[in-house]
């Protein structure tokens, strides 16, 4: 597939702060393509390049084949951007302010405001204020107003922070109906089942820094397995204990003190688990606590930084 977006030797310092590190990146045309990481790991530093709202100190950035400092009109004109917080106009309606929005646009590239309306479920509120609005309802608003000029990317920067449960997937549902017609998506969540339920691809970054990228599935599969056992004992093992238990395909400690316990990513629950308790009892540690559950996205992170995705 063609290359969306291309960063190449990406770098952006401030001061004494280097918010990007070297990042290299590649979206392809058409996917919804996620940026995780924790706080100040450089994601939106990266998008704010990509949108053109901020310079890169150094290195090679390509959006749609143009880049920022040659092509920014045309640039402009074939991206849309929702942000973190998008302040509006309050004492409009949400059909002023789509018509208002929309003459920014060349009419004939401009999407029809009825239809917009109709795609982000906005059609009933379409003469209320937007201060009237809830918090789902202001954020599809804020999509809306990304989508109105039809672009061939749309950048959202954690569009569902601060939503209760189902304005979240009400937004889900817009994001996939976009992704359906053929646009290409670049998402930042801290989220991590939005990012499984959304993305085709994702980049763990850390530090301005890429440390993985794949597909969901893939880099759940990196980690050693797709189910993951936290166990404790009364008599407190070591990972070498149970690391070689058929199933088992990696182990670590967790915790200190009286909560250590062991934290195992398995392939088959079938045949880990009873060839696990059977080890335990040749150690003759009685289980106090065991949990099995399908591996996360965080769990990829801890992996591969000791840190959860949330951790500032």
């Amino acid at each position: 597939m063609d290359a969306a977006i291309r960063l190449q030797g990406l770098v952006k310092q401030y001061d004494d702060v280097t918010a990007v590190a070297g990042l290299d990146l590649e979206v392809r045309r058409g996917e919804c393509f996620g940026l995780l990481g924790p706080n100040g790991a450089g994601k939106t530093t990266t998008v704010e390049i990509m949108e053109g709202l901020t310079a890169p100190t150094a290195g090679v950035v390509e959006v749609l084949g143009l880049r920022w400092d040659k092509d920014a009109d045309q640039l402009r004109a074939r991206i849309g951007v929702t942000l973190q917080e998008t302040k509006l106009f309050e004492k409009l309606t949400v059909e002023e302010t789509l018509r208002l929005f929309r003459t920014f646009y060349d009419r004939q590239r401009a999407r029809d405001v009825e239809t917009v309306l109709r795609e982000m479920q906005l059609s009933e509120k379409r003469k209320s204020w937007v201060q009237k609005l809830s918090g789902g309802q202001r954020q599809r608003l804020a999509v809306a107003l990304g989508v109105m000029g039809d672009p061939d990317i749309l950048f959202l920067d954690e569009p569902t922070t601060g939503l209760d449960p189902q304005s979240r997937r009400a937004l889900w549902d817009t994001i996939s109906a976009l992704r359906a017609r053929g646009k290409t998506v670049v998402l930042t969540t801290h989220y991590m089942d939005e990012a499984e339920f959304l993305c085709d691809r994702v980049a763990v970054v850390d530090h301005g820094k890429r440390i993985a990228l794949g597909s969901p599935a893939q880099l759940i599969d990196d980690i050693g397995g797709h189910h993951l056992v936290e166990l404790s004992t009364d008599l407190p093992l070591p990972p070498e204990a149970v690391s070689d238990v058929a199933g088992v395909r990696s182990a670590r400690a967790t915790g200190q003190g009286a909560a250590t316990g062991l934290a195992l990513s398995i392939g088959e629950p079938h045949v880990a688990l009873p060839a696990l308790f059977t080890r335990l009892a040749a150690h003759h540690a009685r289980p106090t606590r065991l949990v099995s559950r399908a591996a996360t996205l965080d769990d990829v992170f801890l992996s591969l930084t000791g840190r959860t995705l949330r951790e500032d």
